[in-house]
């Protein structure tokens, strides 16, 4: 395909390609699609079943789907940390192929004591690489050959979990190499791969994901939700856990079915092919400017960021010279953390109320990983900036965009609908 132009509206997603009526009859693989982010790329080509005839779902447990698997879809369960051999011996017997492969395969490792998510970085890589490593291996064995795969990494590819990187991050930065990162070996083994094997390649890189899926770990959405309902349930406001720089700070958001659209866009288009790209809503966000929304979601109040130094904790960020190579390191101001407030008696009787009010799936919030949870919400509530500069692929004819405070609230309405979640107030 050339540069697109002919662009559509669907829903709260805007200036979305219109494909040729030419491009029918395509397969695909899409790998984790379980997880928050195959599961809406799944939806996305389900949307055009004329284009995508065949879909191919590898995950070790299949898509939760609200309307159900779609007619063009199967689910085979796979686990990526398995031989090669013993993968393309079932992908042979299901008798798969693929014109194009979206991977999302990922695991998370279980976090070093009193560390952070990815605290266990060696082992991240270790796991990570084995899961895109073994899945590609075993396509020549099983006689598949795509015209291109399309690998999701992410922001932490600029080492904005390291704290400060460079503004605006840009496809053509340089690799963070403060502490291990699994994409870096993922990329390496990709392009290693596809220059063997005469394939194509794309790599997308999306901020925080927001999407609605049963399993909340990692999700930045969900425990907005469980704070604001809990919040309402008290007669509380919704207080901002941070100060006044994490309030303004330019924040870029990812939706998943944005996610979908564009790398959708990224392996159709001729143009595009062996490049990386950011993944984005394409507009800008702030907490500042999303907190009354949130609030007014759920019919409560909310209080601004305090200006009482004193009720402040102070944290630094760890690496001197910090991600950007120069400068001191962040420096966050932080009033409570969502972890923390999780594991208050009065918050866990509350949540026990409004499950047992509402019939939530989710459980006893002391039943849930707090940490796994909560944290993510955390560590994108501290205000370090971040703002996946889009001109790359606008440049190569990609127009789409949503407002990401539409695609909040679209995904807590998600969690509703999965019983995860109490109603909003609109």
């Amino acid at each position: 395909m050339s540069n697109q132009q002919t662009v559509q509206t669907k829903g709260i997603y805007h200036g979305l390609p219109v494909y040729p009526s030419a491009v029918t009859g395509l397969t695909a693989i899409i790998t984790g699609a379980n997880g928050i982010s195959g599961n809406y790329m799944l939806r996305v080509l389900a949307e055009a079943p004329e284009r995508w005839t065949k879909i191919y779902c590898l995950s070790r447990r299949p898509p939760a789907i609200p309307d159900g698997l779609p007619a063009q879809a199967e689910h085979i369960a796979l686990d990526f940390l398995k031989e090669p051999e013993e993968i393309a011996k079932v992908l042979k017997e299901k008798g798969v192929k693929a014109d194009y492969v979206f991977f999302y395969s990922y695991v998370q490792v279980k976090p070093k004591e009193g560390g952070g998510l990815w605290s266990d970085a060696e082992e991240m890589c270790k796991v990570n690489s084995a899961l895109l490593r073994n899945f590609c291996s075993a396509l020549p064995l099983a006689s598949i050959t795509p015209k291109r795969i399309m690998l999701q990494t992410g922001a932490k590819n600029y080492g904005v979990h390291l704290g400060p990187s460079a503004i605006p991050q840009e496809e053509s930065a340089p690799r963070v190499t403060l502490e291990p990162n699994f994409y870096y070996p993922q990329e390496d083994f990709l392009w290693s791969f596809c220059a063997e094997h005469g394939i194509d390649w794309n790599i997308c890189m999306p901020a925080g994901i927001l999407g609605a899926v049963p399993d909340a770990a990692m999700n930045l959405v969900f425990p907005l939700g469980v704070y604001a309902t809990v919040q309402k349930h008290l007669g509380e406001k919704l207080e901002f856990p941070s100060d006044l720089q994490a309030w303004e700070a330019n924040r870029c958001m990812s939706s998943s079915k944005m996610n979908g659209y564009m790398e959708e866009w990224a392996v159709l288009t001729e143009a595009a092919k062996n490049e990386k790209f950011n993944t984005m809503d394409g507009t800008t966000f702030t907490w500042g400017n999303h907190w009354p929304k949130l609030a007014r979601n759920y019919g409560i109040d909310h209080e601004l960021p305090s200006m009482d130094d004193s009720v402040y904790t102070v944290v630094k960020s760890k690496h001197d010279p910090p991600p950007r190579g120069f400068g001191p390191p962040a420096t966050y101001r932080i009033r409570f953390r969502l972890v923390d407030w999780a594991r208050q008696e009065k918050v866990q009787k509350a949540w026990a109320e409004l499950t047992a009010k509402y019939g939530l799936v989710t459980g006893d919030l002391q039943d849930m990983d707090i940490d796994r949870i909560f944290g993510f919400t955390d560590g994108s509530l501290m205000g370090t900036p971040l703002d996946l500069t889009m001109n790359k692929a606008r440049k190569m004819g990609w127009h789409g965009f949503v407002d990401s405070n539409d695609a909040i609230k679209e995904v807590l309405r998600e969690f509703v609908n999965l019983k995860m979640l109490p109603p909003l107030l609109d």
